[in-house]
């Protein structure tokens, strides 16, 4: 008998798999793996990782068993629905700056999922909270090495922490945080700064708050407040100049007694400050190997050297607003089809860039001029590599983004709307460069705009200045 929504759904099937030579089929309900129910990808994963896994299987109402022969730790070729079977574990805070609340209303319901679900923290980074943590949680995560873990920390004062996500259980959700790095599990933090809320002296406690109490911490981000135009809550604004130059010289400070004391740097502010505080970015080996560079600590200088050619590959992995959402649900290391350039995360640019070639519109030679589309943060670091090339012919597009308005400038949070705008004023013709990390697997911007959709064809590239660098390489004369 089917397991309804807690039961795994096969997306796709690889071909020549060991689960396609037993007839495993796309649309298939996974009910059983080796006659237990799996709770979410984690446990599917160390499930199927063993040889010859038994599959209990309902297909359009009739179920089957198949037993799936393959060495251990081989692919069964399986692609799953979600990452999670059972129900992802939702926020019950209700913390002011959030910015899920901030959404307008009338996009995809899946955006406005609020989770502080620890198993998401570990497949894709987003931070958790810890409030809704349990003795079963910690007990799993560490027979299982659930690591790294991602942690929202804010303040270390209890009340200010309970206040800030007003939930009585912020207080104390910290004393896990000091459990699982008691168990060596590996834990980044992160502190949002809510100017005359946890900034200032407060600050400053919170992180002498981490030296005392949770010193084996692998890193702290301080990354600024988000606000949308659709924020009603009076309590919060935009940092002034003077708050965000405080900031960074806070962290500064604390490098130098975190470095001095553990020997290393430990907290780092997000590159969103050093723009705000009009300050020059800090030089590469101040990020110690950018820990949190997906979080937007130290983007600025990787871009940097990767478009200068001093950094080989690209570092590390753009995941955008869309990872836990509306993106591939089984993270590279959970699932058999996303490994080794395949599947469809490896292929999203290329397959958006296709659906626009395919239009009506002819797209243009690489000889044409180029523009390169950036949200205004991305701006004021794009734009002195552009110009070190002493080319004329490429220029830079800065779409400021009305559709969240505010103080959002992230590249990521890019919409269709606005992108549309700024192009619909640009010539044909041209390139039109749009970094891929503000759009889904399927080609399409937050409120829902396909890139097919847009007034102008766009080549879409991967959010690295390696590949931004290729992209206006491109040998002269050669068509698109």
């Amino acid at each position: 008998m089917s397991t309804g929504t807690l039961a795994p759904i096969v997306v796709s099937v690889a071909p020549g798999s060991p689960a396609a030579l037993v007839g495993v089929q796309a649309g298939d309900e996974i009910l059983r793996v080796n006659g237990d129910v799996p709770r979410d990808i984690i446990e599917w994963q160390l499930a199927t990782d063993e040889a010859d896994v038994e599959l209990d299987v309902s297909r359009g109402g009739m179920d089957l068993s198949v037993t799936v022969e393959k060495l251990p730790g081989a692919s069964l070729g399986i692609e799953v629905s979600s990452a999670v079977f059972d129900r992802v574990r939702t926020c019950d805070n209700h913390c002011e700056f959030c910015f899920i609340y901030q959404l307008p209303k009338g996009m995809r319901r899946s955006l406005y999922l609020k989770d502080d679900d620890y198993r998401l923290s570990f497949l894709y980074g987003n931070f958790t909270t810890l409030t809704r943590f349990t003795e079963a949680d910690l007990e799993r995560v560490i027979t299982e090495r659930l690591s790294p873990l991602h942690v929202s920390i804010h303040s270390t004062d209890p009340d200010i922490r309970s206040a800030m996500l007003k939930n009585k259980r912020g207080g104390m959700s910290l004393r896990w945080l000091r459990a699982l790095l008691d168990h060596d599990i590996v834990v980044k933090g992160q502190i949002v700064v809510c100017p005359g809320v946890n900034d200032g002296a407060i600050l400053d406690d919170t992180l002498a708050g981490v030296l005392d109490q949770y010193p084996e911490l692998d890193s702290v981000a301080v990354v600024p407040l988000g606000i949308s135009k659709f924020n009603d809550e009076s309590a919060m604004r935009f940092h002034t100049l003077a708050e965000a130059q405080s900031v960074v010289d806070t962290v500064t400070d604390w490098q130098d007694i975190f470095e001095t004391t553990l020997g290393k740097r430990m907290v780092y502010a997000a590159d969103e400050y050093y723009l705000m505080a009009q300050r020059p970015f800090p030089e590469a080996e101040r990020y110690d190997g950018f820990p949190m560079h997906e979080d937007g600590i130290g983007m600025a200088r990787t871009f940097e050297g990767e478009f200068h050619g001093t950094a080989a590959e690209a570092t590390g992995v753009q995941r955008g607003f869309f990872a836990a959402v509306d993106a591939p649900p089984n993270p590279a290391a959970y699932t058999g089809l996303r490994q080794s350039g395949c599947g469809p995360a490896a292929d999203s640019a290329a397959n958006a860039a296709a659906s626009v070639a395919s239009g009506i519109q002819l797209r243009p030679r690489r000889t044409a001029p180029v523009g390169v589309l950036t949200g205004t943060l991305g701006a004021p670091v794009i734009t002195p590599l552009i110009e070190s090339l002493g080319r004329t012919d490429v220029r830079i597009l800065t779409v400021a983004n009305e559709f969240f308005g505010g103080n959002t400038g992230v590249t990521g949070l890019m919409t269709g709307e606005d992108v549309s705008r700024v192009l619909a004023g640009e010539p044909e013709g041209h390139r039109y460069l749009l970094p891929d990390v503000c759009l889904s697997d399927d080609g399409r911007f937050l409120d829902g705009v396909a890139i097919s959709d847009l007034p102008r064809p766009v080549e879409v590239i991967t959010t690295d200045g390696i590949a931004l660098r290729a992209a206006l390489e491109q040998p002269a004369g050669t068509p698109a």
